[in-house]
Order: C-alpha cells, then sequence, then structure tokens
C-alpha cells in the first residue's frame, strides 16, 4: 500500500483534455487558458464570465457552505490585489492546496519580466499537504532533478544501491567505479564514532568577570546536572551529553551538544536550549540571552571547531583495494594515487588553508544524498568535512589502503524533508526509512556511514582519474551537454551597450 501511494506522488506531466468551459493551467503554465470563467473548480458549478464585485465575493469566501469552490480564480486574484486574501495563505484558503498554487503562479507570471517563465516549473500531482508548515512557503512548483543510482556498495558486509539526485555528468557513473572497486576488494567497513548535534547560543552578562563566574558554573558537575535536566525535559529523545563554553570579553558563548534520535536535530536542540538557557537565568538574572544561535554551534558555515570537536555524526570508513583491481577497474597504480593524493588533497588543501576539505570532492557525493534523501542541502557545508588517506598497503605494497574520515555528518532519517514521499522512496532504497523504535538514533547512524562510505566511493574513482589523467577527457563525453547553445535565446536583464 505505503509503494502505491509513493507512485502518485509525481506522475508524468499531461495536458488534460478540457471538456468543460471552466479554465485550467495545465504543465507549467504560467498563465490560464483562455476561459469562460478563470479557475479550476469542480463540475455542475455556475460561475460568471466576469468577476464579481469584492463585497459579493468576500460574502461567498466566508460562507462556510460555499467557500473558494465557489469563486473563479479571477476573483480570488481581484481579493489578493485588493489585500482581502494574503497570498501566502493561498492554500490553505482554497478547497485544494494545488488550486492555491496555480492562483499564486497566476499573480507572479503578471510582475516576471518574461510571462511564460513558469511554463516548465512543474507544480500538478504533488502533496502539498506534507510540505504546509514544513518544507517551504509562497509555493509555485516542485523542481524535478535526475537521480541515478550508485552501487552496490558493499559496506559492513551488507550491498547498499545508493540514490543520488544530481545534474552533474559523470558524478554518478564515477562513483559507481568507485563501488565496484570497493566490492572487488571485499567490501568497506565503517564505524560511528561519535553522534550529538549541537547548538551554541550567545549571552551576555554585565563585565567579563561576570561571564567568568557563569562559565566556572557550567563547568562544574552541579551546574551541568541543573542544566541537563532543564535541557532533557523538552524531548523524549534530547539528552545533554556536553557544554564547551568559551568567553569573548563579556559575551558567554555555551555550545550544547545532545543525541537527537534519528532526527537531525535542529529544532529539537534548539528547544532543549532555549528551556536550558532561562534555567539559567534563574541563578545568574542579570544574564541576557542575545540568540540562541550565536554561530558557535556552528550551522551551516565552514568552521573549525566542527572539524575538531565534531558535529552530527563523527564517521571513519575504510577499504582495501587489490592491485588489480587498481589496475584494471581504477586503470593507475596504488603509487600514482598515493601521490596524487599527498600532493593534492594533503598539501594542496593545506596551501590552500582548507578547513576540513582535505579530499577531492566529498561536498559532491553529500549533496546528492542530501537532495534525494530528503536532507537540508545547506548543512553540505559542515557535512562534507573530509580527510582522505591513502597508503601501499599488501605483501608488495601494490593493494591501496582507502580511509575518510568525516567528523561532522548531519543528518537524520525524520522531520524536514524527509517527510517528503519521494524522499521517504529513496531512504527506503536502502533501508533507513523514519525512526528506528528499538534503537533511536540508528537508522540516521546507518545513513551517514552510508554517505561516508559512498563519498569514499568517490574519492577512489575521483582520484584514480586524476591519477591516470583521465579527467578531462571523461567529463568531455559525459559531462557536455549535446545542446547547441548558441541557438536557445536566454534572458538578460540589461541590454548590450
Amino acid at each position: 500500500a505505503n509503494q502505491e501511494r509513493k507512485v502518485e506522488v509525481i506522475k508524468p506531466l499531461v495536458v488534460e483534455a478540457e471538456t468543460t468551459s471552466r479554465a485550467t493551467f495545465v504543465l507549467g503554465a504560467s498563465v490560464a487558458s483562455p476561459p469562460s470563467a478563470l479557475g479550476t473548480q469542480e463540475p455542475g458549478i455556475e460561475l460568471p464570465i466576469e468577476p464579481r464585485p469584492n463585497e459579493e465575493c468576500l460574502q461567498i469566501l466566508e460562507n462556510a457552505e460555499k467557500g473558494a469552490k465557489f469563486l473563479s480564480d479571477a476573483e480570488i486574484i481581484q481579493l489578493v490585489n485588493a489585500k482581502h486574501i494574503p497570498a501566502y495563505k493561498l492554500e490553505t484558503l482554497m478547497e485544494t492546496h494545488e488550486r492555491g498554487v496555480s492562483i499564486r503562479r497566476q499573480l507572479l507570471s503578471t510582475k516576471l519580466a518574461e510571462p511564460s517563465s513558469l511554463q516548465y516549473l512543474p507544480y500538478r500531482d504533488y502533496n502539498y499537504s506534507l510540505v504546509m508548515g514544513a518544507c517551504c512557503e509562497n509555493v509555485i512548483g516542485y523542481m524535478p532533478i535526475p537521480v541515478g543510482v550508485a552501487g552496490p556498495l558493499c559496506l559492513d558486509g551488507k550491498d547498499y544501491q545508493v540514490p543520488m539526485a544530481t545534474t552533474e555528468g559523470c558524478l554518478v557513473a564515477s562513483t559507481n567505479r568507485g563501488c565496484r572497486a570497493i566490492s572487488l576488494g571485499g567490501g568497506a567497513s565503517s564505524r560511528v564514532l561519535a553522534d550529538g548535534m549541537t547548538r551554541g547560543p550567545v549571552v551576555r552578562l554585565p563585565r567579563a568577570c561576570d561571564s567568568a563566574e557563569v562559565k566556572t558554573w557550567l563547568e562544574t558537575p552541579e551546574g551541568f546536572a541543573v542544566i541537563k535536566e532543564a535541557f532533557d525535559s523538552t524531548s523524549r529523545f534530547a539528552r545533554l551529553q556536553k557544554l564547551h563554553v568559551t568567553m569573548a570579553g563579556r559575551n558567554l558563548y555555551i555550545r550544547f551538544q545532545s543525541r537527537t534520535g534519528d532526527a537531525m536535530g535542529m529544532n529539537m536542540i534548539s528547544k532543549g536550549t532555549e528551556k536550558a538557557l532561562l534555567k539559567l537565568q534563574e541563578f545568574f538574572p542579570d544574564m541576557q540571552i542575545l540568540a540562541v544561535s550565536g554561530n558557535y554551534c556552528t550551522d551551516k558555515k565552514p568552521a573549525a571547531i566542527n572539524w575538531i570537536e565534531g558535529r552530527g555524526k563523527t564517521v571513519v570508513c575504510e577499504a582495501v583495494i587489490p592491485a588489480k583491481v587498481v589496475r584494471e577497474v581504477l586503470k593507475t597504480t596504488t603509487e600514482a594515487m598515493v601521490d596524487v593524493n599527498i600532493n593534492k588533497n594533503l598539501v594542496g588543501s593545506a596551501m590552500a588553508g582548507s578547513i576540513g576539505g582535505y579530499n577531492a570532492h566529498a561536498a559532491n557525493i553529500v549533496t546528492a544524498i542530501y537532495i534525494a534523501c530528503g536532507q537540508d542541502a545547506a548543512q553540505n557545508v559542515g557535512s562534507s568535512n573530509c580527510i582522505t588517506l591513502m597508503e601501499a598497503s599488501g605483501p608488495t605494497n601494490e593493494d591501496l589502503y582507502i580511509s575518510c574520515t568525516m567528523p561532522s555528518i548531519e543528518i537524520g532519517t525524520v522531520g524536514g524533508g524527509t517527510n517528503l514521499l519521494p524522499q521517504q522512496a529513496c531512504l527506503q532504497m536502502l533501508g533507513v526509512q523514519g525512526a528506528c523504535k528499538d534503537n533511536p538514533g540508528e537508522n540516521a547512524r546507518q545513513l551517514a556511514r552510508i554517505v561516508c562510505g559512498t563519498v569514499m566511493a568517490g574519492e577512489l574513482s575521483l582520484m584514480a582519474a586524476l591519477a591516470a589523467g583521465h579527467l578531462v577527457r571523461s567529463h568531455m563525453v559525459h559531462n557536455r551537454s549535446k545542446i547547441n547553445l548558441q541557438d536557445l535565446q536566454g534572458t538578460c536583464t540589461k541590454k548590450a551597450a
């Protein structure tokens, strides 16, 4: 039953033949079809060709027995333009969410330089009830992105087919090659070293010495116990693990770290942090809470603290690739790969002053999996922190040992975009959809392992391509558009002088 429900989420977009005189929005059209009355009302409801006065329309809208379905799209648009209906409330006021999205598109198209801009942005046949109040506001459609599969990835004795949503040619094929090399070598092994999401608020006291006093108190077992009790009371899953406290003048930055079950956990930990700060204020009334996030977390920004202390899941993954596989699948040698890895991923990244960027392209794989599996794509910033190490191994030093260590994978299998059915389908492919009832948090930890293992597959293949000098050639074959771009008419906000 669940599988049938998923199939219905995003259907092929087909222009429906109209048998009535009512207007419809087809495909991604940004303007309505010429109608006798604009709208997508139910059959049998007679609507005038010309919009009725606002007062009459408002009476119909507020009538519990009638409502929006007795108004044409033109009348709804008229009410929006007259400020009687907030545009952001269209979905909740219409009889269906889809109609609200359709009307917003019509409103928007009149404000665009090119009214037909929305033509190929689809909006039909999508379950907007899962979006409203959870994933997006002012919705005008959804963005289809190609989803490929890399695998099988043999990780900890189990095979995974990994979904990757991307528009970068070569990425899935390259990752797939890395998965094959790992499988032929007997598979990869992984461990979750730490699990704890963080939130770092900033508070201020009258003097630096007062802040130092609060810091000292928080670092005592008694102080921590008080804060932990308040924090833990806000959730069944949030359990405060530790506090990391630092100062800048009279400002105090407190980094709360907590497990969050199978959720990525930002909302959960923010709620606990807020309650803990209120409790702290009872002991130090002069303390001012400046912000529940003081960038000491650190979320969606490059930060050494995430690289050093970790955030979310800290995972390590390793594999040994036999010399024969290096030669025949990766088309290079162990010696060449080790040499390039040292001078590119280690020395090169150090020369660039990188924080957590000691890898070839971890962000590519992280982002592709995140989009497919309903994660917060902006968290690829911290989640892509990775150091890739390679060394010769085996009796003749011709086998390749590789490891990837990722200290800050921010990930979850419940909440946010994981509630959307297509994204749930991708999580189900990996066997980690939803919450793990027997061992809360295990699904999220397993997904983090899969991310790290897939990153390692991507690292193997790209580094092999660089070592063999195949990178440019492969991208010319797989990552170039076949469309003649010179013949395409684009849009530009400025005209040539």
